[in-house]
């Protein structure tokens, strides 16, 4: 199923050409109407008019999110703020946070290209739509909401939290798709579960997650509890919400909606482009965004772009699930971890849920890392063995995968509060 054929499965070549002219277009706008790109670009000796293929995309400069921050709040919109019909922001205090915006026709792209994602992910017009986002500055929730309201789906906009309140409104109003976290697809599953109902009870058939890294392993947990297909998308706010990239239901790759967004996948390091198939970190290039375009926006999310084409028909490349982010990397005595390599591990291992904590404490001059694990259903805590046993598998897989010992401790279950994102995962109490 495809929600613009003509322009989901479009020939490469006229893909490059409409790129190509879209990426003239913002360049120049940006010039004209963004001071902090035109400084830029004076200074880099480099004008629009010198970019006259997708190959001289590499000569423009960088933007970050240090960019992004320091020109808050609304230093690199390109229309006067009257045309800005809809303002976000990403988490943090009001000024590390990055503020968005977005005309009307902004909205209406944004609406299109959610409505994608869903398509792709199984979603129709006769489904029933549970967002489970937050909604807010956030940009999740609203996304989403658009996209499923364009594709002319019933919307339940549930937010986040009392998730007892959300399974009974997911059973009652007969939901088919959930959109959320799929962490917070674990959590309904185990609310299911307490609550002794039967999945049978329940309409559920497309579960379409994203805001986090997640494993084959816990998709396939999801999908077997909870009956559904589950896909992953992919997006961020500072290039425009949800709706950047998602997965078709052949569930190899995520098909990036390259007619709105020009990719590269760069060495962290050098900077340069890593040869295909290999992991670098994902910068992006708006090709269609009024109010707040993004030229080569550093995500320092890591990925690889996939080889090869997809069965569904698509022809835009597809990228893989997230590996993790390029300035998340903890040192811990000399050697560089990364948490999101931590909570893949977490997931593939028996005997834990979700959520977890990272505590890095420092005990004279040495560093000492323990995570803090719920237990599952399984491991109850009159069993003392088998919690012994649940713990010594973590701490060795993790020892031996990270390079790093490791201390583990096992909670009782629902001892952690749940949280997004997962920086929040991470407490560092080190005096660094």
């Amino acid at each position: 199923m495809y929600w613009e054929p003509d322009r989901e499965c479009m020939d490469r070549e006229e893909l490059e050409q409409l790129q190509l002219e879209r990426l003239q277009s913002t360049l120049n706008r940006v010039y004209a109407h963004v001071p902090f790109y035109r400084k830029k670009f004076d200074e880099m000796g480099i004008s629009p008019e010198d970019v006259g293929s997708l190959g001289d995309l590499s000569r423009l400069p960088f933007t970050t999110r240090e960019d992004v921050r320091a020109n808050y709040p609304y230093g690199l919109f390109a229309v006067p703020l009257r045309e800005v019909v809809r303002i976000h922001a990403s988490s943090g205090s009001a000024q590390t946070s990055s503020v968005v915006g977005y005309t009307r026709n902004d909205i209406k792209m944004w609406s299109k290209l959610a409505a994608r994602v869903l398509v792709a992910g199984g979603v129709t017009k006769d489904d029933v739509v549970q967002i489970s986002f937050r909604y807010g500055l956030f940009t999740g929730g609203f996304g989403l909401h658009y996209g499923a309201e364009r594709l002319g789906a019933s919307v339940i906009p549930a937010s986040s939290g009392n998730t007892g309140r959300q399974v009974r409104i997911m059973k009652d109003f007969k939901t088919t798709a959930l959109v959320s976290t799929p962490s917070y697809a674990m959590l309904v599953a185990d609310t299911i579960r307490e609550m002794g109902l039967p999945i049978s009870a329940f309409s559920l058939k497309w579960g379409l997650f994203g805001g986090e890294p997640w494993s084959e392993k816990m998709r396939g947990e999801i999908q077997d509890f909870l009956g559904i297909v589950a896909t992953d998308n992919y997006g961020l706010s500072e290039v425009l919400g949800p709706g950047v990239s998602g997965e078709c239901l052949e569930r190899n790759g995520l098909h990036i909606n390259e007619d709105h967004f020009l990719v590269e996948v760069i060495d962290p390091a050098t900077l340069l482009p890593v040869a295909p198939g290999q992991k670098g970190e994902l910068v992006i290039t708006t090709l269609t965004k009024e109010a707040f375009p993004m030229i080569r926006y550093r995500t320092r999310d890591l990925t690889t772009l996939l080889p090869g084409d997809c069965p569904c028909g698509r022809t835009g490349r597809r990228m893989s699930r997230l590996a993790g982010r390029t300035d998340e990397m903890l040192i811990i005595r000399g050697t560089k971890v990364s948490p999101s390599q931590i909570e893949s591990l977490l997931f593939e291992i028996e005997g834990k849920e979700p959520e977890y904590r990272i505590v890095i404490d420092r005990k004279g001059a040495m560093d000492e890392v323990t995570v803090l694990v719920e237990a599952s259903k399984e491991v109850s805590f009159d069993h003392e063995r088998r919690q012994v046993g649940t713990v010594e598998t973590i701490r060795k897989r993790l020892s031996h995968e990270l390079g790093v010992s490791v201390d583990v401790k096992l909670l009782p279950k629902k001892s952690l509060e749940p949280v997004e994102g997962r920086a929040k995962r991470v407490v560092d109490n080190r005096k660094l």
